[in-house]
């Protein structure tokens, strides 16, 4: 069970997205905040090139057996992107480029019988392999928002949208953290809440993944605190 091509584009596209963003910014705009608190858009760039090496870790138990996780530890992540989010500019910006060939590399050379093989996810969820660009696509969308350079969720596909609203609600279901919600964006329906919550994709995304305080949403009653989900 190879990663669908439909997955794999998604992926290449939100690559794509995260790629744009960045290159909307000059050097100089990247010690200025991202969309994400606590975090300068220099350590967004930073997340998301140590994200496809712990990935592409990922891809490397698949194909060999040996166990490879993500990260050593959460202390080694957090001190790994604090040293590449440290590059000047211009470094920063190759390293990125030579951590998602390195990933891209990964998937492309991994054999067909590897793609079924079980992995570890950060948080310790036993997913296949197959499932390993999936997360790369998550990353690279939402971080692109995060980057503040004028992409939004609105310019994402909406199966990728309706896709990651899917993913932040399973994340706090499995962490018994569901807020008591139920959400509408068009046609999509999510939970099954004492508050009635809708509004456009775009803006159910940003809300459920923490962009946006849902001041473009309509709620039959109080918006709820929502717990993280990254």
């Amino acid at each position: 069970m190879s990663a669908s091509r439909q997955v794999l584009d998604r992926w290449a596209d939100g690559e794509r997205l995260f790629a744009t963003a960045l290159g909307r910014l000059t050097d100089e705009e990247l010690d200025s905040a991202s969309l994400l608190p606590g975090w300068d858009r220099r350590h967004v760039v930073a997340h998301v090139a140590r994200n496809a090496d712990a990935l592409g870790n990922l891809l490397a138990w698949a194909r060999t057996g040996i166990e490879t996780p993500m990260y050593p530890s959460r202390e080694a992540r957090e001190a790994g992107i604090a040293e590449t989010a440290a590059l000047d500019a211009p470094l920063l910006r190759t390293e990125l480029v030579a951590a998602t060939a390195r990933f891209a590399d990964a998937v492309r050379g991994l054999p067909e019988e590897a793609w079924s093989a079980p992995v570890r996810t950060l948080v310790g969820r036993e997913v296949p392999a197959s499932e390993v660009p999936w997360m790369r696509c998550i990353e690279v969308v939402v971080h692109a928002v995060d980057l503040d350079a004028g992409v939004d969720f609105a310019d994402v596909d909406e199966e990728v949208q309706a896709g990651i609203c899917e993913e932040v609600l399973a994340s706090w279901a499995r962490r018994g953290e569901t807020p008591d919600v139920v959400v509408f964006a068009g046609d999509r329906e999510w939970g099954s809440g004492a508050v009635a919550i809708s509004g456009s994709l775009p803006a159910v995304t940003r809300w459920l993944t923490g962009r946006s305080r849902g001041e473009e949403l309509t709620a039959d009653g109080d918006l709820p605190r929502l717990p993280r989900w990254m």
